[in-house]
């Protein structure tokens, strides 16, 4: 007869553990992480997406060819940068030059003095902008009354929906000699001042219209990534003794953060891109010291005095310049603030 007895002095053997002499297999697994079978398990196949989700791709389908049609194909026209166009040959050019054109625009001071022109207007048209629209939702924020609330979004939104032409329009009745703004000056005692053909007064006219023109629908954003921040903490700002200021501060910018960045980076992508209609009705030759930019010289270069290939190459330097900018930013806002597009 056997009989087996427990020492209570000795160590206890844990349950997990196995017997001596046996054999395990051990499964080891990331901690947190899923496994790659349950994470293939999860997939949805693209057949049965298309077939679930179908009426939201054919939703898609137009936006997606109009973006083929008339973004990603007119791509291709980029390669007359390095070839000579000449009228009705080839749309792709019909001689390889390499980079001949890229180095014309380069030793060219006509073209630096342009690119200069479009980095001043558009620094200053940035920099005037995108704080306002934030401003004026901090503001708009904080009315309790309703009904005034709508008029002024009303009235700022208004400029929006005017064209540029009629916005350049009404521009040009208030500062010409005989307009408003002169007529005010000389009922003061002063002497009319000719506004649109002095280039010292070109970009504080443009970046004034921009401003009346797109402050009030940039506001929009803000205020609907306002409606998102959660009331408690401001409650508990309150409970700790932070005022309106404070509140603002600590609470409503923070709050509306990643809205800013993201529309930050977008207007730094199309910081070259300075309106090239605005621009084009509303300077003349008095004024191309500071109001001729990048889009209006390769107008004139391009299909004025048909020189198609530079022009072309002149684009594809600033759409290039465009993308390294939206990169940069975009890569400083993700290790600076953590906010980015992608």
């Amino acid at each position: 007869m056997t009989s087996t007895t427990t020492d209570a002095a000795a160590p206890t053997q844990p349950q997990n553990d196995p017997p001596p002499g046996a054999t395990t297999t051990r499964v080891i697994t990331t901690a947190g992480k899923p496994s790659r079978r349950s994470r293939r398990q999860a997939r949805t196949p693209w057949r049965k997406a298309l077939r679930r989700d179908w009426q939201l791709y054919a939703l898609a389908l137009l936006p997606v060819i109009f973006l083929l049609i008339f973004r990603y194909i007119p791509m291709l026209g980029n390669v007359i940068a390095f070839r000579k166009f000449r009228p009705g040959g080839s749309i792709f050019g019909e001689e390889w030059v390499g980079l001949r054109y890229v180095q014309m625009f380069i030793n060219d001071p006509a073209f630096w003095h342009v690119f200069w022109n479009t980095v001043i207007l558009g620094g200053l048209t940035l920099v005037v902008t995108f704080p306002l629209p934030i401003l004026l939702a901090l503001l708009l924020n904080e009315v309790r009354k309703r009904s005034f609330k709508r008029i002024v979004q009303s009235i700022s939104y208004l400029p929006h929906f005017l064209s540029v032409v009629i916005v350049v329009g009404m521009v040009m009745q208030l500062l010409s000699l005989q307009g408003t703004v002169n007529q005010v000056i000389e009922a003061m005692g002063g002497e009319a001042i000719p506004f649109l053909q002095r280039p010292e007064w070109f970009r504080t006219i443009y970046v004034g219209s921009e401003v009346w023109q797109t402050v009030g629908w940039g506001t929009i954003l803000y205020l609907a990534a306002l409606t998102t921040i959660d009331e408690s903490l401001y409650e508990a700002a309150r409970i700790d003794g932070a005022n309106r200021l404070q509140q603002t501060w600590h609470v409503t910018l923070p709050g509306i953060r990643p809205t800013m960045i993201t529309l930050l980076i977008l207007n730094i992508g199309a910081f070259l891109n300075v309106g090239f209609e605005k621009v084009l009705l509303l300077y003349n030759p008095l004024t191309y010291e500071t109001a001729d930019v990048i889009s209006t010289y390769l107008y004139r270069v391009g299909l004025v005095s048909n020189n198609l290939s530079y022009a072309a190459a002149i684009g594809l330097f600033q759409a290039l310049i465009g993308l390294v900018m939206v990169l940069g930013a975009n890569f400083l806002s993700k290790k600076m603030v953590g906010t980015s597009l992608w």
